[in-house]
């Protein structure tokens, strides 16, 4: 009952956040949020002065949605409402004490991999940034991709889901390996085993293995993903057998971080055979390209030129 109220809640909420609820839902939402409000406990010596607290909510929603812009008096109810709602189900206890302590997991110009507290193991590109608790706590288990690219390996927990939010979307799991990769213009889900769902501005598609999930210019798609991308290649040796240059590279740019700069696009399409070891250095991978190739890749910090 109470996951019930919980979820209806929310939903409500995040509707009329967006415009979209009926005047009846909103009568319905504001009805509860001040009820609720006026037969809720307040400990002042744990929780302030309740006319103070009521005045800083209120306040906040005015910075947020701007001073000029009408908005509905109840509102500092709803939001002092739901505070003390959650607080008597028991979801902020103490918060300080149960906040999830965030660590951070960056690399540099190698690929490195860490395993989480749940048996999780992330193996994560060069140049890449990573988030995440010391220790999971409550129903979900939720880490953030904030740079660059990622090989996941979800330990199976069907009670508590894998939620990773990297850029505008949100990826969800129970337990499953994918990659996903991110640069400014796009961000990529590609599922190597079990069920993955993916979520962005109210769209959301679910992907099985051989498939991947593009998000680019605000719209997400659906789509099948490259045979090349379907292995862990941050941990395992890979072959590139007669493919182009441009497939390459491809792969290259996520494992490594780096973009490439070259006049000619001709060239992507040479055909070649590269081995790359699960810890070869970007310059030795670019030594075999340059034998094969004739041609003269130099790194230049993050940026890869044909000179």
């Amino acid at each position: 009952m109470i996951k019930r109220i919980k979820h209806s809640l929310e939903y409500l909420i995040d509707k009329s956040s967006r415009h979209k609820t009926s005047r009846s839902e909103e009568d319905l939402l504001h009805k509860f949020a001040f009820s609720e409000y006026q037969k809720s406990k307040w400990y002042e010596s744990s929780m302030g002065n309740p006319d103070e607290v009521s005045k800083d909510i209120y306040d906040s929603i005015q910075l947020r949605i701007g001073k000029k812009q009408s908005f509905n008096p109840y509102l500092k109810y709803m939001a002092a409402a739901s505070i003390l709602f959650l607080i008597g189900l028991g979801f902020f206890f103490k918060p300080v004490m149960t906040a999830e302590k965030q660590l951070s997991f960056k690399t540099s110009d190698t690929p490195k991999s860490i395993q989480l507290n749940d048996g999780s193991k992330i193996y994560l590109a060069a140049n890449s940034s990573f988030q995440y608790p010391e220790k999971f706590k409550g129903d979900e288990r939720k880490v953030s991709l904030l740079k660059g690219n990622a090989f996941f390996e979800v330990a199976k927990d069907k009670e508590h889901p894998f939620i990773i939010t990297s850029g505008e979307i949100k990826t969800r799991v129970v337990g499953t390996s994918f990659h996903i990769q991110m640069s400014k213009s796009k961000c990529e889900v590609i599922v190597v085993t079990g069920k993955v769902n993916v979520t962005s501005k109210g769209h959301s598609v679910d992907l099985i293995p051989n498939e991947e999930a593009l998000f680019e210019s605000q719209k997400l798609t659906k789509l099948v993903a490259e045979k090349s991308f379907l292995v862990n290649w941050y941990n395992t040796d890979v072959t590139l057998n007669q493919t182009t240059l441009k497939q390459v590279i491809t792969i290259l740019q996520y494992k490594y971080g780096v973009s490439f700069q070259y006049d000619n696009k001709l060239v992507l399409a040479t055909p070649l055979t590269v081995f790359i070891k699960k810890d070869a250095t970007l310059e030795n991978v670019l030594e075999q390209i340059n034998y094969i190739t004739n041609l003269k890749f130099k790194v230049y910090g993050e940026i890869v030129k044909v000179d």
